[in-house]
């Protein structure tokens, strides 16, 4: 049998030289080496969404490999991909990181400089065991895409553009779909959700930031279950507290949240730190809110810009949602595009916040009437994304047409049907004005 082997490699002469003994190996079929964690886990999904089949036997990981450190990738794809072999390559072979990479979840550990018998052994055990675990799983490819669901993180351009807004009815429309939600406050400093959503609780996500394993006991602990369903993970109240939480704090929380929950969205804020900044990485979908307004398009190309530096996102893969739009305005959609270089979600969000205050005030987001132009378009744009459950088509037969309110897209449900899920019957017609190809109108 042939074993498919997947190398990331971030270093130019490092990835020759893996690449060079991997050729020599018997029964081997190496790919190209990725050069980051970003791609390696994009790849993976890429391949697990075409066929199970399609995944390589074993994936090998240089310890300088980033954005993402080594022990936190091999966490993620042992995670997602229970049946790849991860092998780490590393310099240092001391016991200690030895029994972290074992914790982490890789099935060996290879040592620099690299040697073809140690390499070859430690590539054969590893995929000995994946083939053995797929064996053991047999037909059943939807365990062996990655356990958990979809992580969708929502960040602004900047202060006010309706990020937490943005965050929160999505998280309800994937929840009145019947999806299990967690969502997730990582605007650490100043977090709105609990406000939003008229919630008071002691836990937030700086208690987990401390605890290195964290098991259903812990989580469950500091999770706030709402009268809605879904399961919150707070800011913390006291904002210096959110210094205690890393990157590789936020990386096991939001894994740990994806093993448990259909859909996980988080909403990040306009600030960036390790913590949303590793959130954004590991996104299944990034959205940037912006308003079509020059302060914030311009805020919105810095963002995109700096992920780009850092390594968090590529413009190309975040999707660009234009809040507050009216007929008026002037930064069409497909300008905003071009400036950042982003993706544009297939519906915008209408100016209409006076539908929005009374419950803003209140902190009662959740009852926000579904007749609102706002709540459809958002509602919309989370089946855009893949969050709801797509209604019975048979739903619609006998009552009225789906029209303006249907994706541009076919099979994608619509603002109204979305609406529908909450409340068995709308009665108001739809007011949102979708992104035509051309200009926005």
């Amino acid at each position: 049998m042939t074993t498919r082997i997947l190398p990331a490699v971030a270093d130019a002469d490092a990835a020759r030289s893996v690449t060079t003994l991997l050729s020599q190996l018997p029964d081997t079929e190496p790919a190209a080496p990725v050069p980051d964690s970003t791609q390696l886990v994009d790849t993976l999904a890429r391949l697990a969404a075409d066929s199970l089949d399609e995944l390589p036997e074993v994936v090998l990981v240089h310890e300088r490999i980033g954005p993402a450190p080594a022990l936190e990738l091999i966490r993620e794809v042992a995670l997602r991909f229970p049946a790849v072999g991860v092998v780490l390559i590393t310099a240092d072979a001391s016991p200690v990181l030895f029994s972290a990479a074992m914790d982490s979840g890789a099935r060996g550990l290879v040592t620099l400089p690299l040697g073809y018998e140690e390499l070859a052994s430690r590539v054969q055990a590893a995929a000995q065991w994946s083939v053995g675990v797929r064996r053991h799983l047999g037909a059943g490819a939807d365990v062996l895409t990655g356990p958990g669901g979809t992580v969708v993180t929502v960040s602004g351009a900047k202060g006010g553009v309706g990020t937490t807004v943005t965050a929160v009815q999505l998280a309800l429309a994937a929840r009145a779909s019947g999806r299990t939600v967690a969502l997730v406050d990582l605007d650490l400093q100043g977090g709105d959700i609990a406000s939003y959503l008229d919630v008071q609780f002691r836990r937030s996500v700086a208690d987990l930031a401390a605890v290195d394993d964290i098991s259903p006991r812990v989580l469950q602990d500091a999770v706030f279950t709402h009268e809605t369903g879904i399961a919150l993970l707070l800011a913390p109240g006291e904002g210096e507290r959110g210094e205690e939480v890393a990157d590789r704090s936020a990386r096991q929380i939001v894994s740990a949240l994806r093993s448990r929950h259909d859909v996980v969205v988080v909403d990040c804020g306009t600030y960036l730190n390790g913590a949303n900044a590793a959130a954004v990485e590991m996104a299944d979908a990034a959205v940037l809110v912006t308003t079509p307004d020059v302060v914030a398009v311009r805020a919105a190309k810095r963002v995109v810009r700096m992920w780009d530096r850092l390594q968090v996102r590529k413009a190309e893969e975040t999707i660009c949602l234009v809040n507050r739009y009216t007929r008026a305005t002037e930064i069409q959609p497909v300008l905003i595009q071009k400036i950042t270089g982003t993706r544009m979600a297939g519906v915008v969000v209408p100016a209409h916040f006076k539908e929005l205050q009374g419950v803003v005030d209140a902190g009662r987001m959740h009852e926000l009437d579904a007749r609102s132009t706002v709540k459809q378009a958002l509602w919309s744009f989370a089946g855009e994304l893949g969050l709801v459950a797509a209604p019975d088509p048979d739903a619609d037969r006998n009552g009225r047409q789906s029209g303006r309110a249907s994706g541009r897209q076919t099979g994608k449900p619509s603002g109204k049907q979305l609406a529908r899920v909450a409340r068995g019957n709308d009665r108001g017609s739809l007011g949102l004005r979708r992104r035509g190809g051309g200009g926005g109108r």
